[in-house]
């Protein structure tokens, strides 16, 4: 584990919804989709997960940010001292880098969340392993998908994660600059126009 996991975080039961987020085929904004999901699951003192699998820099935590956010930061931090983590607006970010142990740190980050929701966003090779994980038990998903030149491979994805048990839900447009760059601030608000509500309501379910 290369001291990345406190293991007093192993093993706990997760009661919120755990939401895959990945791109089918070329398709953009799949980062800032998961973000605005995670902003639609938070409540000012209980702050959702946004994990996110990916090469970029580690995120820094905001001025602004919920009590929430803060406290969920603190236990984020505690158990896994070495990963990059960063409460920003209303939700608490979590960066891991895509390969080595994130299995492992994903599985001890979503009790730290207890019955907040969590989101994962994450490249679709990595799919397969966080479906099969139990630990991780995802609950729903979304795919980032332009239909117009990826329908075939979606529907494909799509079947699959249905077979798996998710409820699942297909965003055919990114969302737009201002609404996707607030979202990944922690700071978008549920009546900005980000992911249409059907969406939010079908993927945060219980």
């Amino acid at each position: 584990m290369n001291g990345l996991v406190h293991e007093s975080a192993w093993g706990r039961h997760v009661d919120g919804p755990v939401v895959l987020v990945t791109t089918v085929g070329s398709a953009a904004g799949a980062k800032a989709a998961a973000a605005a999901l995670a902003c639609a699951g938070s409540e000012p003192d209980r702050a959702a997960l946004l994990i996110d699998l990916d090469e970029g820099p580690a995120p820094r935590s905001s001025l602004v940010a919920t009590a929430g956010a803060r406290k969920l930061e603190e236990r984020l931090a505690t158990h896994l001292p070495r990963a990059g983590v960063a409460s920003r607006g209303c939700l608490c970010r979590l960066a891991l880098p895509p390969d080595g142990d994130w299995v492992e740190a994903v599985a001890a980050a979503l009790p730290l969340a207890r019955e907040s929701a969590a989101v994962i966003h994450l490249p679709p090779a990595l799919a397969r392993a966080a479906l099969v994980e139990p630990r991780i038990r995802p609950t729903a998903a979304l795919l980032r998908a332009d239909l117009s030149e990826d329908r075939a491979l979606a529907a494909l994805a799509a079947r699959n994660l249905m077979r798996e048990g998710l409820r699942l839900a297909v965003l055919k447009r990114p969302l737009a600059w201002l609404p996707g760059r607030a979202a990944l601030l922690g700071a978008l608000p549920a009546s900005a126009p980000g992911l249409p509500i059907r969406i939010r309501e079908r993927l945060l379910a219980p």
